[in-house]
């Protein structure tokens, strides 16, 4: 009997982290120092930062591409933000990422109307095209690539894992 309730206690507890890591993570307010602060937190860390948005199409494709990374590969940082130009979409947001497998990645939403000072602070030379995905490696080097190319991926990764053994 003993047995019995351990089992189901362990399973109680399996079942509910699961859900746990799929329910909606809380968007931060990505503003004015947002970039800074992100690449800040994950120096030192491999890191794919994607950003993307609700109403881009090529993104819908890709975003549970992402989560499947995401599941499969816990030693890479993941940051995801949404650069959106419409507007109050925090909901769909969040929908579009608990349903893409992403909701336990680091989500970041655009939270002032002056888009075009975001996007410069992530990149002068950005022009506002998304969905945009930047490698950024131990050393801080970033790599931007169009789209997210789970190819591409996961040779920046490989190449991320050689570094590390090569120490």
């Amino acid at each position: 009997m003993k047995r019995l309730i351990i089992a189901i206690t362990s399973s109680a507890i399996l079942l509910a982290s699961a859900f746990a890591a799929d329910a909606p993570s809380e968007l931060r307010p990505f503003g004015r120092g947002s970039w800074s602060s992100v690449l800040r937190a994950h120096a030192g860390h491999p890191t794919l930062i994607h950003v993307w948005g609700v109403t881009c199409g090529p993104c819908k494709e890709e975003l549970p591409q992402l989560g499947a990374f995401m599941r499969d590969h816990p030693d890479i940082d993941m940051v995801m933000i949404s650069a959106d130009l419409v507007p109050d979409l925090p909901a769909a947001t969040k929908a579009m990422l608990q349903k893409s497998g992403l909701s336990a990645a680091e989500n970041w939403i655009f939270s002032e109307a002056f888009v075009e000072r975001l996007r410069f602070e992530i990149d002068p030379t950005w022009q506002g095209d998304i969905p945009r995905t930047m490698l950024v490696a131990r050393d801080g080097k970033i790599t931007t690539i169009e789209g997210a190319d789970i190819a591409e991926i996961e040779n920046w990764r490989q190449a991320q894992r050689s570094e590390t053994t090569s120490r």
